[in-house]
């Protein structure tokens, strides 16, 4: 028995079905549950070592951060909707919001 179902055609009724269940999730928050807007964004810094002859380490000498720190391009919800734009997060809250004055 073959499988001829076409690869590429599966991934993307994946893809479509996994992109209308984020589009319902923002458009459709949870009146229960809490909504705050949350995102993670890394900071780099460069570290310098000195070489301790007594001990054989290296020792941590200073420490400069080498950018800025920037939103993230991808934000959370507390209530656990993640990978949205600035704009689908502010659309997600502001139906939260809406949500609950109803």
């Amino acid at each position: 028995m073959t499988d001829d179902r076409d690869p590429e055609a599966s991934l993307d009724e994946w893809k479509d079905a996994m992109q209308a269940e984020h589009a319902e999730a923002i458009a459709n928050p949870d009146p229960e549950e809490d909504h705050r807007i949350e995102g993670v964004v890394q900071v780099n810094h460069r570290v310098y070592f000195e070489y301790d002859l007594d001990s054989g380490r290296l020792e941590r000498d200073r420490v400069e951060q080498v950018d800025d720190l920037t939103d993230p391009e991808l934000r959370s919800c507390s209530c656990g909707v993640r990978g949205m734009t600035p704009e689908e997060a502010r659309e997600h809250v502001r139906a939260a919001d809406e949500r609950a004055d109803s």
